[in-house]
């Protein structure tokens, strides 16, 4: 799938690149940097491999799982099933450390986390974006659901590198793909300065409002996090 002119970088291309700026960052890690800590409560860099392997497996079942069905979300109604719940984060918590530890060496991890991911690049580079396809109790077209995918990818990115000083960052699609999906959700860009690195974390709860901020947000301030 290539870009059409004048309408931004198609959902193949934003999916790509977000994950393959997110495998660079865990390619070279090595053991002791597994153990890292992240900006997900409770987790290890390991333990957020983990769980972005869950990711990209999702991605290959979906991409390969259509639907009969017309569409209920879209790439930003998605995200309106994800509110905060403190009880479901709790139990992924321990899902994905558990499930992380069963690797005795990391190094198994990070291959398999890396040829996944790359599959499922490959999975959506040869599928029709209007396809219809079923995850997670819906449907979306495989455009949308490509979009999600980058910008789930994109906020892990974000959580995975604060004690990883030389990472490289996000991609720029991605980045764009979480601000365009936040302002969906919030009904209006966001009326404050903010880089796309900081709206994604304060957006999504990784980093506290100041009080200058809830007054330039007005009521829009007690609806953040958007999801989690």
């Amino acid at each position: 799938m290539t870009d059409v002119p004048g309408s931004g970088p198609s959902p193949v291309r934003v999916l790509r690149e977000s994950y393959e700026a997110l495998m660079a960052v865990v390619e070279p890690l090595g053991d002791e940097e597994s153990w890292v800590p992240t900006a997900c409560t409770g987790w290890a860099a390991r333990d957020l491999v983990f769980h972005c392997l869950g990711d990209a497996q999702r991605a290959l079942v979906a991409l390969h799982t259509p639907a009969s069905g017309p569409a209920d979300r879209d790439a930003v109604t998605y995200w309106r099933d994800w509110a905060p719940d403190p009880t479901g984060a709790a139990n992924g918590r321990r899902w994905s450390r558990v499930g992380a530890s069963m690797f005795l060496c990391f190094r198994q991890l990070r291959a398999l986390y890396l040829e996944t991911a790359a599959a499922a690049v490959r999975a959506a580079a040869a599928t029709d974006p209007e396809l219809r396809v079923a995850t997670q109790g819906h449907v979306l077209t495989a455009a949308d659901l490509m979009t999600t995918l980058a910008v789930e990818a994109t906020i892990h990115h974000l959580d995975l590198v604060p004690h990883l000083p030389d990472a490289p960052g996000p991609s720029a699609t991605g980045l764009a793909a979480v601000r365009t999906t936040l302002d969906g959700l919030l009904g209006r860009p966001v009326p404050l300065d903010w880089t796309d690195e900081h709206y994604a974390r304060a957006a999504t709860g990784r980093a506290p409002l100041t009080e200058t901020e809830r007054r330039s947000l007005g009521p829009d301030a007690d609806r953040l996090p958007l999801f989690s």
